[in-house]
């Protein structure tokens, strides 16, 4: 099952994600797309990785997302990607192309067996960005959205801690 959560920021999207990670009750591969380039987000990283258990595996990549994803992926395996939005910061900071990369993305995901849980966030919500690199973030992040809902058997909107069900089946909590 492939199941997307969005939501802004603090809205609980790697909380809820973790939780869905634990209740499949298969061995979690965490991938993690952040960098640490400043100290502010080194701090961040630290706390999401004093936060995980000990015995998930955690894989830090920022770019080669596709092919780390056909590479960990397994019948029996969960992976939990946090997040597609700073894979897209990482992708612009990189001058990478965008179109294709999120098209080897979503071929990964097709391709992939086990659970997948991808975390993004959902950057539509507001004002058109001033600046031409804020408006091409909030566009390519979209367009990646688009694609993997598409795709996803579940979506899932948080909104102030509350999971909103977008698509596909209940959650737990809502049973």
């Amino acid at each position: 099952m492939i199941r997307l959560i969005l939501g802004g920021a603090r809205s609980g999207k790697s909380r809820l994600a973790e939780q869905l990670a634990r209740a499949t009750g298969r061995e979690v591969f965490y991938i993690a797309t952040a960098q640490a380039r400043d100290s502010e987000m080194r701090h961040r990283i630290e706390r999401h990785r004093s936060e995980r258990p000990e015995h998930w595996t955690t894989i830090e990549e920022p770019l080669q997302l596709a092919s780390t994803i056909l590479a960990a992926q397994a019948p029996n395996r969960c992976l939990l990607i946090d997040c597609l939005t700073l894979w897209v910061t990482n992708q612009l900071l990189e001058s990478a192309d965008l179109q294709a990369e999120r098209e080897a993305l979503c071929m990964a995901l097709n391709n992939a067996r086990g659970d997948i849980i991808l975390v993004s966030n959902e950057t539509g919500m507001g004002v058109v960005p001033m600046g031409e690199l804020s408006r091409r973030f909030s566009d390519e992040a979209g367009w990646l959205n688009q694609s993997v809902a598409a795709l996803a058997d579940q979506v899932v909107l948080m909104v102030a801690g509350i999971p909103m069900r977008v698509k596909g089946p209940r959650l737990e909590s809502e049973q």
